[in-house]
């Protein structure tokens, strides 16, 4: 799992790498600008626009300066603006400065005080190096002057690890109106942690992760309880079946699903359910959706209830069931309401994998005494809005992301809180940011989908949080693949659940032997 670290941690990880490389400091600061030009150069190829760099007086600043004399080196037109008005700078931008001063410094300026920066041109390009992650105070004055001019610009914005006034984590204090608006965000190593929260998405821009060879044991050492899924790490995951298996091997799913109006909801979340795995799967739905549901899916068995437009029961026998799933277009009856309180204390006396998700939430959410009836191990996959009647409102996404972790932590449940890096929140109170997926994902439909993976993967033996973790990969690498196909404008719910077959596909990362020459 790519580990993402809070900034006090980063110092300490920067820290451990100068002092057991060892490398100097002022090296450290080379490296990192020279890959900082490497994917500068490979993306803005032009020598002939003008490039603005505004270093700070830190080590964000230095690798500034250091940026600033490479692109010179490799015949750029850079103009360069120091931005030091206290005359007080690290040791590592005083050793840049003098670097650049050695040389041809003509483009170069200091502003210890007054300044009046040049207009900026649409093809110009600036380069954000005022502060870096240490940031722990909203800009002001000067400095803030500098972001609002730079903001009002149309020029093309790049910044150094973190957009300049961006804190690392919680922005709650922030005053956001003084934080560079990038286009792009080259970072060091690892994300920030509010680089995947959406408020914080005009200033971050698009982002890239550079390697600059921090300490291998520092970056494992380190603990941190917040993490990025890659495709290592679901490739891992997901198992090979053996040559003899069978049916009963991948186990007996029970989907409680629809209501009137919502049973494409069941037929959904079934038909994702069937693509990602389960052995055999049984639909429980009203009465009116069993004839569309059959129709629609032959390879499920459907349990029809005794209301034609609601839930108003459950199976006699969960016996031989392996997982449940409840939510989809399920509908808010009084009665169905009831189906979800008897089904928290069915899957607790009987330790049977569950997730919850839609309708169901909204329930729990409407009895915060049923919350706390949810059994060990649960899944609950609320959107934003979802998980705000559970716990109440946040003020931002880092609030509800640190609500969710400490739910999942109490309870000792799994929390998916959907959004464009999904968060898994785990009882060992870990956060595992999804990587996978695109806008195009944000369409009805698409929530019950993925809860079919997670059944899928429930009823195979997965445990809640590998579950969780492949599911909302796999969910966003079939995304994905549609929206290739498709767009992401065109795509809709079933073309995800259609690309799901090539998604697991992927992550063996190779052909299935019976196909290969």
């Amino acid at each position: 799992m790519k580990k993402i670290f809070e900034t006090s941690k980063i110092k300490e990880i920067d820290r451990y790498t100068i002092e057991n490389e060892p490398v100097e400091s002022i090296d450290l600061v080379e490296r990192a600008a020279s890959v900082f030009v490497n994917e500068f150069c490979r993306r803005y190829t032009s020598r002939g626009n003008r490039i603005l760099v505004f270093a700070g007086q830190g080590n964000n600043g230095a690798d500034a300066l250091a940026v600033s004399r490479i692109l010179t080196e490799r015949g750029y037109n850079v103009f360069t603006y120091l931005i030091n008005p206290s005359n007080t700078l690290s040791a590592e931008c005083e050793e840049n400065r003098r670097r650049i001063t050695d040389g041809d410094s003509r483009q170069f300026v200091e502003v210890a005080s007054s300044f009046a920066p040049p207009a900026l041109k649409p093809q110009d390009i600036v380069v954000d190096g005022l502060f870096g992650y240490g940031l722990n105070r909203p800009l002001e004055g000067g400095f803030a002057g500098i972001v609002k001019y730079i903001n009002e610009s149309e020029a093309t914005v790049v910044s150094i690890d973190i957009p300049s006034g961006l804190f690392g984590e919680d922005n709650r204090e922030n005053n956001l109106q003084h934080v560079v608006q990038a286009d792009l965000t080259l970072t060091f190593e690892f994300p920030k942690l509010s680089f995947l929260l959406p408020e914080n998405a005009d200033f971050v821009g698009e982002w890239k992760m550079l390697p600059v060879g921090l300490h291998p044991d520092a970056l494992r050492e380190t603990k941190t309880p917040y993490g990025l899924i890659t495709d290592e790490d679901v490739a891992a995951l997901v198992r090979r079946r053996e040559r003899f298996a069978h049916k009963g091997d991948f186990g007996h799913a029970l989907l409680i699903a629809g209501s009137r109006g919502k049973i494409g909801a069941a037929i959904l979340s079934a038909g994702s359910c069937l693509r990602s795995g389960a052995g055999l799967l049984t639909v429980r739905v009203p009465g009116r959706g069993e004839t569309a549901l059959q129709t629609a899916l032959p390879e499920a068995m459907t349990e029809a209830d005794a209301h034609s437009d609601f839930i108003t029961g459950l199976p006699p026998d969960f016996s031989r069931y392996d997982a449940v799933g409840i939510g989809p277009g399920l509908g808010l009856d009084g009665r169905t309401k009831t189906v979800v309180a008897e089904l928290l204390d069915i899957a607790a006396a009987e330790k049977k994998p569950l997730v919850l998700d839609a309708d169901a939430l909204n329930i729990i959410a409407d009895n915060s005494e049923l919350l706390h009836r949810l059994p060990p191990g649960a899944i609950v996959t609320p959107h934003p809005k979802e998980f705000d009647r559970l716990a109440g409102r946040s003020e931002n996404a880092c609030e509800r992301i640190q609500k969710a972790r400490s739910m999942a932590d109490e309870q000792k449940i799994c929390i998916v809180l959907k959004g464009a890096y999904t968060a898994v929140c785990t009882p060992s109170g870990k956060v595992f940011f999804n990587t996978s997926g695109n806008p195009g994902m944000a369409t009805a439909g698409s929530g019950d989908v993925l809860t079919g993976i997670i059944l899928a993967l429930l009823a195979q033996g997965y445990s809640p949080e590998e579950s969780s973790v492949i599911a909302v990969y796999i969910h966003g690498i079939a995304g994905n693949l549609a929206a290739s196909s498709l767009s992401e404008e065109s795509m809709i719910a079933g073309d995800i659940t259609s690309m799901l077959g090539k998604a697991f596909k992927q992550m063996h990362n190779d052909d299935l032997p019976y196909l290969s020459d």
